[in-house]
Parts: C-alpha cells; sequence; structure tokens
C-alpha cells in the first residue's frame, strides 16, 4: 500500500506593484499556498497530529477548515450559491477540525478545488459588490472586505500552522 503523502509546491509571491483586485487575489493566494506548505511532505497521520496540546487543531483540520470558510465568504455569501458546507453542519458545526477517520488526500483535493470554485464564484463580481451572510443576516458585507478577511484568517491560521509543523518534525520557516 502507498502512504500518500502532501504534495510539496511552488508559491508565487504576492505581487508588489499591482492594481486592488489584483494585489488581493494575489495576496490570498500567497496564503493559500503558504498553508500548503505547511503540510508538505507530511503523511496523512502526521497531518492529523494534534501537536499543540491542549489545543485539538491540526494541519488536516485547519486545511479542511478553510476548505468550509472559502465556501462559506466566496460561494455561500458573496455569490449567493445554494451548497452546503463541506464538514460541518448545524448539529456538528465544528466538524472541519474532526479528522478522525478522515482521508486526507480526498480532504486536500476537496480544498483545492474549493478554491477553484470560489475564485470562480467571484471572478466577474466587483469589490463593492454588497451582500448578507446567511448566519449574519443583520450585517452586509463587500467583496473587498471578504478578500481582507481572507487574508487575514489565513494570515492567522498560517501562525498556528507553524507551531503545529514546528512540534510535528522541526520544520520552520515561511
Amino acid at each position: 500500500m502507498v502512504t500518500w503523502i502532501a504534495p510539496d509546491l511552488t508559491r508565487t509571491d504576492a505581487p508588489m506593484i499591482a492594481a486592488e483586485r489584483q494585489m488581493l487575489q494575489g495576496w490570498l493566494d500567497f496564503h493559500r499556498d503558504t498553508l500548503l506548505l505547511k503540510c508538505a511532505g507530511l503523511d496523512a497521520e502526521r497531518l492529523r497530529k494534534r501537536s499543540v496540546e491542549p489545543s485539538t487543531l491540526s494541519l488536516h483540520g485547519l486545511v479542511r477548515h478553510m476548505t468550509e470558510v472559502e465556501r462559506g465568504w466566496f460561494r455561500l455569501a458573496a455569490a449567493a450559491e445554494d451548497v452546503p458546507y463541506v464538514y460541518g453542519s448545524e448539529d456538528d458545526p465544528d466538524g472541519d477540525f474532526d479528522t478522525e477517520g478522515a482521508d486526507a488526500a480526498t480532504d486536500f483535493a476537496a480544498y483545492r478545488r474549493e478554491i477553484e470554485l470560489a475564485d470562480a464564484a467571484v471572478a466577474d463580481l466587483p469589490l463593492d459588490h454588497t451582500f448578507v451572510h446567511p448566519k449574519r443576516p443583520d450585517l452586509q458585507f463587500n467583496l473587498r472586505w471578504v478578500y481582507l478577511h481572507m487574508i487575514e484568517e489565513y494570515a492567522r491560521h498560517n501562525g498556528h500552522a507553524d507551531l503545529l509543523r514546528e512540534r510535528i518534525d522541526g520544520a520552520t520557516g515561511d
């Protein structure tokens, strides 16, 4: 039996000079790749490892979580697509972090696919496009806010991923 290993990738730097939309997309893509780089070279068992006790975070759980976040903000909210969450539900809102019995290869492929679908869902929407999130119908958001929030969300979780990875095998770096 062949053991699945999280693939390596080449991360593209965000642009230093670009129009607003390209700058936001570039930084978002940079952080998406950073999360995957934190996982590169690890097998499913090590990706599931909750290495910073007492936290229940794992690299695999972070990838699942960001799959949900991508879907929630870009597709469900901004593009108003009628799609269910991938891992969570009303009965299990934190199902994305529960990796017990989950298949890493399947979940990493779902994450990559969700990024493609999220990007496609908002590609033709202007940054000033406004909407309400189904979980926050009392507030209005615009797409520009979503990009900034997603960059912040990834930056925070990539910090978590740094700590998790260092505890797993000592690997550090950007």
